[in-house]
């Protein structure tokens, strides 16, 4: 009364496709069956009509009967239907279509793999250097910031100290350093720390030792090297590296300045040295002379050396 509903066919897209396929290969080949019988009963018809009735008996191209060029031309027709049937369409028939669609697809594919490769190659190296450029000036920027200062003292010879001690009294030298440091960070080796009969008032100190067992009052960085004393004191505009020998030689690559006291005497007793200034890669950017009196009893000059 209302009309049956339709019905879904139960067989999906790609196996009616099969299907059509294979009706559409079976109705070729029948063609092709009947073209070849219909070829070997005409071929006979030619050659009966020719010999037995005798029709166009007297036509001949290059010596031979016309039916051989009619079958001929007939035979070459059925190859090429042949062709067609069982070549033409098994290698670019809809197989071979699909086939080199998805040949095409797959290089496609791959070249925007490869295009895709090449890009994130691209991204990263363009990532990567402007991260080296901000690195770079985030360096800069620090070292304006952050001026890492040698300061000592040390004879015309070099000498700093003997026994763990220094071998002069220098009262303005003393002072001086005590208004250079104040307010900073200073880093040291062990034995200068122990120089000291308790820690110095108004600086963080910042003592490098090996000993993993050394004990120091509460408030004083104890670390095991110089890059962990510099990052320990990263956070000050300007950390001084105040001794000893060792942790001289170690920093002297690093610093920025050097605040030294040239006393005008050489001791040759002494037992712990400053290293060498490299004029090719420091210059000396101020200098003030204080000569020998009853609270110094070397004469000595106050220099300033910055890199260059």
């Amino acid at each position: 009364m209302f009309g049956k509903k339709k019905q879904t066919p139960q067989i999906d897209k790609e196996q009616l496709e099969l299907i059509k396929n294979a009706e559409r290969r079976i109705k070729q080949k029948k063609r092709l069956y009947i073209h070849f019988v219909i070829f070997l009963i005409g071929a006979v018809l030619l050659i009966v009509a020719n010999t037995v009735l005798g029709i166009g008996k007297d036509i001949k191209f290059f010596g031979l009967e016309w039916f051989v060029y009619a079958v001929i031309l007939w035979l070459i027709i059925f190859i090429y239907h042949f062709i067609s049937v069982f070549i033409t369409n098994k290698f670019m028939g809809k197989d071979w279509e699909d086939q080199q669609r998805e040949a095409l697809v797959a290089k496609q594919q791959a070249r925007i793999e490869k295009l895709r490769q090449e890009f994130i190659e691209k991204e990263t190296k363009i990532a990567k250097e402007q991260a080296s450029d901000e690195i770079a000036k985030t360096v800069t920027n620090q070292k304006k910031k952050h001026e890492l200062t040698i300061i000592a003292a040390a004879g015309e010879n070099n000498a700093i100290g003997k026994d763990n001690d220094l071998i002069w009294h220098l009262r303005d030298d003393l002072k001086r350093f005590k208004t250079l440091t104040n307010g900073h960070y200073i880093i040291m080796g062990r034995k200068t720390f122990e120089s000291f009969k308790k820690p110095l008032p108004n600086r963080t100190h910042v003592v490098i030792t090996r000993q993993d067992d050394y004990k120091v009052p509460e408030g004083v960085i104890l670390v095991n090297n110089l890059e962990d004393a510099l990052d320990a004191s990263r956070f000050d505009r300007q950390p001084f590296i105040i001794g000893g020998g060792e942790i001289y030689r170690q920093s002297i690559g690093l610093a920025n300045k050097i605040e030294l006291t040239r006393v005008h005497h050489s001791f040759y007793e002494a037992d712990t040295f400053f290293p060498e200034i490299d004029e090719f890669n420091w210059r000396e950017t101020n200098s003030r002379y204080h000569p020998k009196d009853e609270n110094n009893e070397y004469a000595f000059t106050f220099l300033t050396y910055e890199r260059k």
